[in-house]
Formats: C-alpha cells, structure tokens, sequence
C-alpha cells in the first residue's frame, strides 16, 4: 500500500440554458466545474472501472482499479490517493476482445469497505480506517455489485452470469461466510437497500423486471416490470423517506412509487449510457452520468416526485457510474482517460 498525490486538472464545463422538463435532459441555468484526477500508474489504454464508493464516514472515494490490481482511495478535498494493493487479475475474452480483469466493486459497511474481485471471483475486506486489506472469500461465480445491508449484518453480491445474488454473513466485521445463494430467471443488476423497511431492490436485466426482496426471508415479494425496453434496466436508488425508487435504464431514469405498486411519477432523458446512479436524499438531487453522451444529468424530484433537470454537464466519451457527496459534488469513472472526474456543483444564490 503507497500513498500518492494525484494532479487535478481544473476545466469548466460548458452547460446550456433553458426550462427543464421532466423528460428531458434539457440544460437548466448554471455552470459546474469539472475536475480529473488521474489514477497512478495507468496503463495507456486506460483503467477499467466498474462500481465505485462513497465512505462518508472517512470522506473517502474507494475506486477498484481493475486491471492495475489494485483499489484506489481517494481522499475527498485534496484528491490525495492511497493505493491498496494486492489483488489478483486474470486475462479473459469478451466479444472477441482481450482484457485482464481484476477489483470492480466496493461497498462501505461496518469499519471495513468490501472489494468484489473479478479476477478471482472473491470478495474481500479492507480496513476502512488503516486501509489493511484484511480476508477474502471466493465464490463460485464472478462477483458485480456489492450491497451492505446493515439491518442484517449481511452483504449482498449481484452474480448476474450465474443469475444469482450471494447473501454472504458479515455480522464479525471483516469476516465473510456464505449464508445462501439465491436464483433468479435472470440477471440481477444494480441494487438499492431499504433497511428501515426490509426490503433489497435490484433488476432482472436481460428480463426487464424490477424486484423487491424480503431481506429477512431472502424471497422476491414484488416484480414490476422496468419498461427499460431491449437494453433492460441498470442500477437503482432510493428516496427512503418517500418510499421512491429510481430506475436507471440506458438512456433515461425512471422514478417509480415503491409504496403503491411502482407507479411510474416520472422520468428524465439523461442521453445514452447510463450504468449506475446516486442520489443525495438531502438535497434531492439525482446524479446520472451517460457513457456515450459524455455526460452528466443532475435532476432535483419535488414533493409530488416530477424529475428536473439542475444542471447537464459536459464530462467525457464512457464517464459513468457517478456517486456523490453530501454537497451534491459527483464522482464519475472515465475509464478510457485512466481518470476519475469531479464536478462540483454550481454556487447556489
């Protein structure tokens, strides 16, 4: 584990002007600026990345840095970088196409941050305080997405190629035991956790289905479909306070009632490639950033749940998969670049 300082290298990203509707991306009045922070030792063809973090505790962004088999935490406000290291990677075949795989999920849970490993099919520990990387545990399918679920002390591993989820036991902090696996008819992508009412939200891709799991008994209790269309739905958030959920699908976000069967309140273009998105309960705002229409959508939602746009910003060709800070600051992986971006949000009067 080394400790660097990363350069940020400040742009201003250009945002358009006009009245925002609920279903549009249309620009609202406002400017952002666009930081990159650039992740050591970066290979010229760029750094694959998949799901990154948020510790509010530690004010830290957990970056798994896939084929530089290791984990890059960054220290929000000084864009100082440590490095875990450590973590296999194996070269696999996709679509014709070579490329080493390795770390590509985190998830905070309690005084650890957990790393799901695609290049071995584990998941494992790391001091969320010392950054130690601590046990692992291998499962039999290549972990996606992670999801700590505190009401349980379990965390949950979205395992889509064997159209599965992994409960795994995580009540010793730092040590992981499989509890059970559930199947699906299809693959579980994206997650979103209601611990106050004991409910697991994720997707059926390939089905485009929403699901809502009982967390206690580990059975589907609701199935909505996701009307997402052929590319089916991707990540998912919560607005817990108004029972909300949102529902990401390649070129807009769905905002669904989860309280009275998910009837649709609205939706937001967004432009396409959208992955996984966030939202800061707060503020109200909704971060989701579009791969292939370089970029990112802030939306506010009011009282009767309408989705507007705040502010479009201009990021990069693949930044996706924002999370963000309690100040509405994202956090997008520009893969390509080898970066992560930061746009911090636009003075407010």
């Amino acid at each position: 584990m080394t400790v660097r300082s990363a350069a940020l290298v400040m742009s201003l990203a250009a945002i358009g002007c006009g009245t925002a509707k609920s279903k549009s991306a249309s620009s609202a009045p406002s400017t952002a600026s666009v930081q990159s922070i650039a992740l050591p030792g970066a290979p010229a063809d760029g750094v694959l990345m998949d799901y990154i973090a948020f510790d509010r505790a530690h004010a830290r962004v957990w970056v798994p840095a896939g084929n530089t088999a290791r984990v890059d935490v960054i220290e929000v406000g000084s864009g100082k970088i440590t490095e875990v290291g450590g973590f296999p990677t194996q070269e696999m075949e996709r679509r014709g196409k070579k490329r080493t795989v390795g770390p590509s999920s985190a998830t905070v849970g309690d005084g650890v941050v957990y790393v799901g490993n695609r290049g071995d099919s584990t998941v494992c520990a790391v001091d969320a305080t010392s950054l130690a990387k601590g046990s692992c545990i291998k499962l039999e399918a290549m972990p996606d997405g992670l999801a700590y679920v505190a009401s349980a002390k379990e965390l949950w591993v979205t395992t889509p190629r064997d159209k599965s989820i992994y409960v795994l036991d995580a009540a010793t902090p730092g040590t992981l035991a499989v509890k059970m696996k559930m199947s699906f008819d299809g693959e579980p992508e994206g997650y979103a956790v209601d611990d106050a009412r004991g409910l697991f939200y994720t997707n059926l891709e390939d089905k485009d289905r929403t699901l809502t799991i009982d967390i206690k008994r580990h059975e589907v209790t609701r199935n909505w479909p996701s009307g997402c269309g052929e590319d089916g739905p991707k990540g998912l958030a919560l607005d817990h306070a108004r029972d909300w959920l949102f529902v990401a699908c390649t070129d807009k976000v769905k905002l669904l009632d989860a309280g009275h069967d998910g009837k649709e309140l609205s939706a937001i273009a967004t432009g396409i490639g959208v992955d996984n998105i966030d939202y800061v309960e707060a503020r109200h705002e909704l971060f989701a950033g579009a791969a292939r229409a370089a970029k990112l959508t802030v939306a506010t939602v009011d009282a009767l749940g309408k989705l507007t746009a705040a502010a479009v910003v201009t990021t990069a060709n693949g930044a996706r998969n924002a999370v963000a800070t309690d100040d509405g600051t994202a956090y997008l992986t520009d893969a390509a670049g080898g970066k992560i971006l930061v746009v911090a949000p636009a003075a407010r009067h």
